[in-house]
């Protein structure tokens, strides 16, 4: 019983003197992660390099490797993090450059680039010179196919970032700025999302070519807040179609789950799909109003908890500097454990971002007064009790207690590991080492700062605004084996179809049930383009039925169902089931 005792003491100790560091660095590095992230802000920012008004560069870094140049992607994350900032009170000193930001973007909007213009896909272009002109260099690859490389996030971020700005505007009555600023740089990045999601994209590593979960799940939140603002402030032509996509793009979603327990970051790279995109789409789509909602994959949800514990268990054996940690101990985490650009080393942005979604987690638990334990996310819990069975957990109970504690001690022992190596000047890079810790890649890698600041938001129980994700519903559920999403008596069926189509045209499916819209083409489910000329949706079905179904071309207004007979499939009692057809 003394050693028993003894060993409680020790555990203590070591949380509270962790708890003690975090706190520490939480205070010193917060003024310097946000002056620099300010400094690489143009123009006024000491290291912004000459940048124009309101850009941001990525990094002054202009050599081994080169940053220095203005992401579309990195720009709205950093921009959201102001503005929130700025409509929660934290810091009301930045309205001078969230102005020059919207005026930037606006020009950016326009620049014609090699992956075309405002109207031939050119928004989906990642990247631009700090001047506000087109990169039209080559892009690790040949300059012959440098044309390909368009990154469809990047709109979709920021159209969040403005609606977001745009919504606080209204609070302060100005509906005219809103309406004919924000307004049409919103339209362009949404129409822009509506027509294009379903193309093949890289992924925000921009190394994949194929469909990104991070990229699917940001699109959905943009265009749920984007038929929000339209409705709020008259804009409703664009509410059909934009709300049409949205439920696209969240069965869509689905089908990135893996039931090895984890979403499969891409549907192409031929890698383990363990991958750090997975955790920033959850913190950046989490909104408390929705709770611990697995159909959005809301950091709190059982999917959301077992692909982060996933995730994290894939860097235990690939650093050095995670040698001889315990299981349940913090780690240092990189973007996929195949990772070799630069040596293969742990990020900042992203093991602060497992921090982060940690402490969104505790918001929403904390709020509810409750969490729920599943088959799913038992192992998780697992870490911190390892007697805790499925069930609820009120906040008056002694196991709530437990896990939520020790979930924010394993929160913020990421934070702690960011902290460790981190060097005394504050400065943040892209990457440190996985063998020593020490600073590499791109210095003062401005989203590592950005991470920084939204971690430490989070753990101050700070929430952002809703962007719609409550009360959610979608017919394509997953199955997870763990309360996760599907209901009961139905399977997991991969329709999959070979189909060449022209530019534009896209293949849907409906059929004799309710899970594929009662025969109705209006709201047929559209096919994913991902593995062209493969189209692809997996769909929950009920067991044990004959469904019968067919494929439908849409081209603008032009409707066109494929040749007769009808499509009939036998689904199976249990697990799931996969389907190809060819076009007739």
């Amino acid at each position: 019983m003394l050693f028993s005792t003894l060993c409680g003491f020790l555990v203590v100790g070591k949380t509270l003197a962790q708890s003690n560091t975090v706190d520490a660095y939480v205070a010193s590095q917060s003024p310097l992660a946000k002056a620099g992230l300010l400094a690489n802000i143009g123009p006024s920012g000491s290291k912004s390099m000459g940048a124009k008004s309101g850009i941001v560069v990525a990094s002054p870094s202009n050599v081994n490797p080169d940053y220095l140049y203005t992401w579309t992607r990195d720009s709205a994350l950093v921009f959201q993090t102001i503005i929130d900032q700025f409509s929660l009170s934290i810091d009301t000193n930045t309205r001078g450059e969230i102005d020059n930001y919207v005026a930037a973007q606006a020009i950016i909007q326009q620049v014609s680039n090699p992956s075309g213009t405002i109207t031939t896909g050119g928004l989906g272009e990642p990247k631009f010179n700090i001047d506000e002109t087109a990169f039209t260099g080559a892009w690790g690859q040949s300059p012959s196919t440098r044309c390909a490389l368009r990154v469809s996030d990047g709109p979709a971020l920021r159209s969040i970032a403005l609606i977001t700005w745009a919504n606080f505007l209204l609070t302060e009555g100005n509906t005219s700025y809103v309406t004919n600023t924000l307004w049409p740089l919103i339209q362009n990045d949404l129409n822009y999302v509506a027509q294009n999601w379903n193309q093949s994209t890289f992924d925000l590593w921009e190394e994949v070519d194929s469909s990104s979960f991070f990229t699917t799940a940001i699109q959905h939140r943009s265009l749920r807040q984007g038929v929000q603002l339209a409705n709020t402030i008259g804009q409703t032509s664009v509410v059909s179609s934009w709300t049409a996509q949205a439920g696209n793009l969240l069965c869509f979603l689905q089908s990135y789950w893996n039931t090895a327990g984890y979403i499969t970051a891409n549907t192409g790279g031929g890698r383990s799909g363990k991958d750090a995109n997975t955790v920033l789409a959850s913190i950046h789509t989490f909104d408390a109003a929705a709770g611990c909602d697995a159909l959005t994959f809301q950091p709190c949800s059982d999917v959301a908890l077992s692909n982060l514990l996933t995730y994290v268990n894939a860097f235990r054996s690939v650093y050095s500097i995670n040698s001889g940690l315990a299981n349940n101990a913090a780690a240092a985490t990189g973007r996929y454990p195949e990772d070799s650009y630069m040596g293969g080393n742990p990020w900042y942005l992203t093991t602060l971002a497992v921090s982060e979604q940690l402490y969104d987690s505790l918001i929403v638990w904390n709020q509810q007064k409750s969490l729920n334990v599943t088959s799913l996310s038992l192992p998780f819990f697992q870490l911190f009790d390892a007697s805790v069975t499925v069930g609820t957990y009120t906040s008056t109970s002694s196991t709530f207690t437990t896990l939520t504690t020790g979930v924010k001690t394993f929160a913020d022992g990421f934070v702690a590991t960011v902290a460790k190596y981190t060097p005394s000047s504050g400065s943040l890079s892209e990457q440190y080492s996985k063998s020593d810790g020490s600073p590499l890649s791109a210095t003062d890698l401005t989203w590592s700062y950005a991470a920084t600041l939204t971690s430490f938001d989070a753990r101050a129980g700070l929430v952002p605004t809703s962007w719609g994700a409550k009360g959610l519903t979608s017919s394509c559920g997953i199955s997870t084996g763990g309360g996760g999403g599907s209901s009961s008596g139905t399977v997991s069926v991969t329709f999959n179809v070979d189909a060449t189509t022209v530019f534009g045209e896209n293949i849907y499916i409906c059929g004799s049930v309710d899970a594929l819209q009662n025969w109705d083409p209006d709201t047929a489910l559209i096919l994913s383009a991902a593995t062209y000329p493969i189209w692809s949706i997996t769909v929950n079905l009920p067991a044990s039925t004959q469904v019968q179904y067919k494929y439908i071309r849409k081209f603008g207004s032009s409707l066109t169902w494929e040749s007769d007979p009808n499509d009939v499939i036998n689904t199976p009692s249990g697990g799931s089931f996969i389907e190809n057809d060819t076009w007739r």
